[in-house]
């Protein structure tokens, strides 16, 4: 489970909200530019720290204002895949996927073996000595969710991570996304302004507004 429940002073407004999600579960972040959906990503991965509040992933507290726990970006087990697939142009599709694996400092047969069981789960085994600069939107997105879910993250995030891709792709990353999330029984929060994207993979829909929530609701079917 995950829980959030904090504050932040922005520019134009105040962001105060409270959201939950269950292991297994989706949830989709919606509403117009500004609204505050990137931001409360940010604040989870501990990129930004909000200014009162607590954020949680089952037991372990990331982030509280009043007993001043604030865990670095690289100790609170989170993936997360940005909207433009930040992938490093200049290695191998192999290297990016170990590249969370390698700062982990895991042994060299445990690397390995998680590197290439998620090159073959996202079906770019294929690409692994190629540079990641030379692939399409599709395969690069690819490869940024293999490097996410390679480290077995606590929770899933991905910001518009539809946007770069022709409909095929679309619809096979959606599965990914889906099976992954699944599988590891993770909860998951994904950002993104399109309703097909949500209904096709989102188990609830939280709709922001300049901070706040104003509408959250399970989307039948999923």
């Amino acid at each position: 489970m995950f829980k959030f429940a904090a504050s932040k002073q922005l520019r134009d407004f105040t962001l105060n909200l409270s959201l939950q999600v269950a292991n297994g579960e989706i949830m989709v972040l919606m509403g117009g530019n500004g609204a505050g959906k990137t931001t409360v990503l940010r604040m989870t991965a501990g990129l930004l720290t909000p200014d009162s509040g607590t954020i949680e992933i089952g037991e372990k507290i990331l982030y509280n204002h009043q007993t001043k726990i604030n865990y670095s970006v690289q100790n609170r087990n989170i993936g997360y895949v940005f909207q433009n697939a930040a992938v490093f142009p200049h290695m191998t599709v192999y290297d990016n996927v170990a590249f969370g694996l390698r700062s982990r400092h895991l042994d060299s047969l445990t690397l390995s073996e998680r590197t290439d069981e998620w090159l073959d789960r996202l079906a770019i085994s294929d690409l692994a000595r190629i540079k990641a600069g030379h692939l399409s939107g599709g395969q690069k997105q690819r490869v940024a969710l293999a490097r996410a879910m390679a480290t077995e993250p606590h929770l899933l995030m991905l910001d518009e991570p539809f946007t770069a891709l022709d409909r095929r792709n679309q619809i096979a990353v959606r599965e990914w996304i889906c099976l992954c999330v699944q599988e590891r029984n993770i909860p998951c929060l994904l950002v993104t302004h399109d309703l097909g994207d949500a209904e096709a993979v989102g188990n609830r829909f939280c709709y922001l507004d300049r901070g706040r929530v104003i509408q959250d609701d399970i989307i039948s079917g999923n």
